[in-house]
């Protein structure tokens, strides 16, 4: 089978095409002929520094859809030919993937594969973001960090639906605010967090500007740095912030009694992959309810680009420039 790999770390040209030999799912596993394959920030991570990679020589790739080729024992509730979506522990880059019978799950009725694969780690991510940890509350307002890229698509989708008071979000570039108004997003920061052009000192004096002076009840991180110190301080009090990424690769937050005490406001925290392998019931669980609200139309993921397997590369080229919005899709099968 052909597989995408890297030896080294690197740009997007350490990606090589491989024939690999088709891996056989264990006991509890499952293996799956892929039809598309998601591309993830997470993977770009895992090529330039190694993120989540055990080993050399590594084969990118978290999310897939596609039909079931073979189960191991002990697996049940999936057969042969099943189309199905399933979050990996990586190696999604390739035409058989192998993942946990536990984060494989059937493609809704009515889905088809290409849209099934933009399911498995974006919507159950948002869903958890908005209202298994934060909580969110009719009549609150949201803020969201990337709000033009997947999670952010859907995150403002969910917010409007869940009856948000208002939907803030921070992109890069007035293309993707233009995008980010049209799936859910009231008013839009672009620019660098830490200068920006939106108001004089940055973000949180944007925030204050189109709050009244109040702040954000729920802001959402996965960038790190400066602008989870810059989302911090747009909240409102009693606010909360939800973490779920360190896309800056800055060194890991802190935060204690100064920052959290005076307005009474809590720091959470969210990893799809790190909930894959310490509660897949409750992944499972949660993936049931994010994937209905795609199913009813509630939320909708745009493929806004899509490449062959053997041209990985330029999708890691394209999301690396910080120009791509929605969902970047491999054709696999």
């Amino acid at each position: 089978m052909r597989a995408i790999e890297f030896q080294e770390y690197g740009g997007p040209e350490v990606l090589r095409v491989v024939d690999a030999e088709v891996p056989e799912p264990g006991p509890g596993r499952v293996s799956v002929d892929v039809a598309w394959t998601g591309v993830n920030f997470a993977d770009l991570k895992a090529r330039s520094e190694g993120y989540r990679v055990p080993a050399l020589p590594h084969r990118p790739g978290l999310e897939v859809s596609g039909r079931v080729r073979a189960v191991g024992a002990g697996v049940t509730g999936l057969a042969v030919g099943q189309e199905v979506a399933a979050l990996t522990e990586g190696g999604a880059y390739a035409e058989v993937v192998v993942a946990d019978a536990a984060t494989v799950f059937p493609v809704p009725a009515g889905v088809g594969l290409r849209t099934a694969a933009t399911l498995p780690t974006v919507l159950p991510t948002a869903y958890a973001l908005l209202h298994s940890v934060g909580r969110l509350q009719p009549g609150e307002s949201v803020l969201v960090q990337g709000a033009a890229g997947g999670v952010g698509t859907v995150a403002g989708q969910l917010a409007r639906a869940a009856g948000a008071g208002a939907v803030y979000g921070v992109v890069s570039s007035q293309s993707k605010a233009r995008y980010a108004r049209e799936h859910g997003y009231d008013e839009v920061y672009v620019g660098d967090v830490e200068a920006g052009p939106g108001a004089a000192g940055g973000l949180p004096e944007w925030v204050r500007a189109a709050t009244g002076g109040r702040g954000v009840d729920l802001a959402l991180d996965a960038v790190g740095g400066e602008t989870f110190r810059q989302s911090l301080a747009s909240l409102a009090v009693f606010g909360r912030l939800v973490s779920f990424g360190n896309a800056s690769s800055a060194e890991p937050w802190h935060v204690g009694q100064p920052e959290l005490y005076p307005g009474g406001r809590s720091v959470g925290g969210f990893s799809i992959l790190t909930l894959a392998k310490t509660s897949p019931a409750h992944l499972r669980a949660l993936a049931e309810r994010a994937f209905a609200t795609a199913v009813d139309g509630t939320v909708t993921l745009p493929v806004t680009a899509e490449f062959d397997l053997a041209d990985a590369a330029e999708a890691h080229r394209l999301m690396g420039t910080r120009a791509s919005t929605g969902k970047l899709l491999l054709r696999v099968g």
